[in-house]
């Protein structure tokens, strides 16, 4: 069955997380995809924190179903080689700090020159241009600047950063949104395009409600904890044996938990009324404890069915485990297992994108260290083996 970007082909020049996850979801859709490394070491998440047989998870992950070449870009001869893939590559995608690539010749306008249809990807904290374009970014820095820090937490605690790194994954998902808009563009152009894609901008542009308070009505908002800050119950409760969320955010829904709770009286009260859900909020304290009350001679499972059977909005709160190995991730083949050279058989998370034409799939295990160099420089750029072993001599590759 052919894939959705069969044929189109990836310099992958990113380290760590945004760019290996933004490449590896081209990978899935069936771009070949070069990974370009340093030979001393390559890529830094090669430093397993989670390993299976001394191979990192994180690693193996973010790269699988990648070619994987090293090239010493320190060295002019690494450079010239480069710029000959860019000119047999669709895309380039990079997480420099900006200026790197301009220092060693390979900024869009040098690669432009020699590869007019060439799709040039930028990743970076805060940007290509603007004040802060050169601060180091990490995805700590990215959700305090973005501002979702702030937003983040029980409002008597300290902000908090979210639990995953929400600013490398936006970006990454921006950035290939990018690619393939870029790749459809070309089409009808014939000319590839540059992408800046910030961490920092990532995640501005999630903030929606937050973001829309402050711009309507000019109020800048705090930490709220889970509940939603603009209607209630929209929350997290604790039952006997654990917590569950429920989310009523429409009228209807919170008359049903009245019922539900057999206090159908709660939805007449004028500071919980229907006329007034804008204002529900206001008692939220009131509104959790009243639910926290009723819970707490049940179970979750007993709260989450009750609940169910009125139609509510509810759900367990699952931990990681319980996640990855519910049915529904099962049945949604969210896991895919795949064959490792080193690690075995590890289970890797899929493409969250269901094709009933081009399906995403993993098309392999991440590349050991410079696995394919001889064959990409031999089969794409025409190298014999004199002149590979030349280079390897050099220290090149």
């Amino acid at each position: 069955m052919p894939k959705a970007l069969e044929g189109i082909r990836v310099l992958d020049l990113t380290r760590v997380l945004s760019g290996p996850f933004c490449t590896a979801m081209l990978a899935d859709m069936g771009a070949e995809v070069i990974k370009v490394e340093n030979p001393d070491g390559g890529d830094m998440s090669r430093e397993p924190s989670v390993e299976v047989n001394g191979e990192s998870y994180y690693f193996m992950s973010l790269n699988r179903g990648k070619k994987g070449i090293t090239l010493n870009l320190k060295d002019p001869q690494g450079v010239a080689v480069l710029k000959e893939l860019a000119v047999a590559s669709d895309v380039l995608v990079e997480n420099f700090r900006p200026g790197v690539m301009d220092r060693l010749g390979l900024d869009w306008e040098s690669l432009k020159a020699v590869n007019p249809r060439l799709i040039y990807a930028s990743i970076s904290g805060f940007g290509q241009q603007g004040p802060l374009s050169q601060r180091p970014a990490f995805d700590l820095i990215a959700q305090a600047m973005g501002g979702i820090m702030s937003i983040n937490g029980p409002a008597d605690r300290p902000p908090t950063r979210v639990g995953v790194s929400l600013g490398d994954t936006s970006t990454a998902l921006y950035t290939a949104f990018a690619v393939v808009s870029a790749l459809f563009a070309r089409q009808r152009s014939g000319a590839g395009q540059r992408i800046d894609v910030a961490m920092v901008d990532s995640i501005f542009s999630l903030l929606e409600m937050a973001l829309f308070q402050y711009l309507g009505n000019g109020q800048v908002p705090g930490r709220v904890g889970s509940r939603h800050p603009t209607s209630y119950p929209y929350d997290a409760f604790r039952a006997a044996d654990g917590h569950f969320v429920v989310a009523t955010f429409e009228n209807t829904a919170f008359e049903r938990l009245c019922q539900a709770m057999e206090m159908p009286e709660l939805a007449q009260r004028p500071e919980f009324s229907s006329d007034t859900r804008r204002g529900r909020p206001d008692a939220a304290a009131e509104l959790k404890q009243i639910i926290e009350t009723w819970a707490a001679t049940r179970t979750v499972a007993d709260v989450v069915a009750h609940l169910e059977h009125y139609k509510i909005p509810v759900s367990p709160i699952l931990d990681i485990g319980q996640v990855a190995e519910s049915e529904h991730i099962q049945a949604r083949e969210m896991l895919t297992a795949v064959d490792h050279p080193v690690a075995g058989t590890v289970r890797l998370p899929a493409l969250p994108v269901k094709f009933s034409d081009t399906p995403a799939q993993i098309q392999g295990p991440s590349p050991l260290l410079g696995q394919d160099t001889d064959r990409v420089l031999a089969e794409l750029l025409g190298y014999d083996v004199q002149r590979i072993n030349t280079l390897r001599s050099a220290g090149v590759i």
